[in-house]
């Protein structure tokens, strides 16, 4: 456990020091005492599940992130460990690869959509863009009200915040990366 500690310290400083944070600023962005953040960070202390998911949703990063241990040149994340978000009764799954980084503004995504899928997004803010690459199957987008047929390797990119609709009409999985890039957002 105590490996974890330091593990956890280190990683909120890299992330405090890497958004050019205070211990100060980040205590008033996590709800969180300055004197508990420098605890932390110095392995002094065991913080709550509770403390940590306070840090991490005032950070704006995984609950995950806080724990792994990193290499500053290479993450490998295999899809099959991460925990999938179901949608449209299981037809439409989403596989969080690379989390939201404000710094990096972008964020990545396996999504599996099963024959018969129909998923549905109003809209994100303005400037946001998304980027789709078929991997397997193929995939129909509506945008406002055109459709765009995708077929394995090819790829889209389109504003986000004009609402959207994934469509899998064929009766085979298809399976797509998706980086979503928050740059004017």
């Amino acid at each position: 456990m105590e490996n974890l500690s330091i593990q956890v310290g280190e990683n909120i400083r890299r992330i405090r020091k890497e958004r050019g944070l205070s211990l100060e600023q980040v205590s008033e962005l996590t709800s969180v005492s300055k004197a508990m953040i420098g605890q932390i960070e110095r392995g002094e202390s065991n913080p709550t599940v509770a403390i940590l998911w306070k840090i991490a949703n005032g950070l704006k990063v995984s609950f995950s992130s806080l724990l792994e241990k990193l290499n500053a040149n290479v993450s490998v994340i295999h899809y099959e460990e991460t925990i999938p978000i179901l949608e449209d009764d299981g037809r439409y799954i989403v596989y969080p690869i690379f989390p939201f980084d404000p710094m990096k503004k972008w964020e990545s995504f396996r999504v599996e959509l099963k024959p018969e899928c129909s998923y549905t997004n109003e809209g994100h803010p303005k400037g946001v863009e998304e980027y789709i690459t078929v991997l397997a199957g193929e995939l129909t987008i509506k945008i406002d009200n055109e459709y765009y047929q995708l077929k394995e390797g090819s790829s889209i990119r389109f504003a986000a915040h004009h609402g959207h609709q994934y469509l899998n009409q064929k009766n085979k999985k298809a399976i797509c990366q998706m980086m979503i890039y928050y740059g004017g957002s």
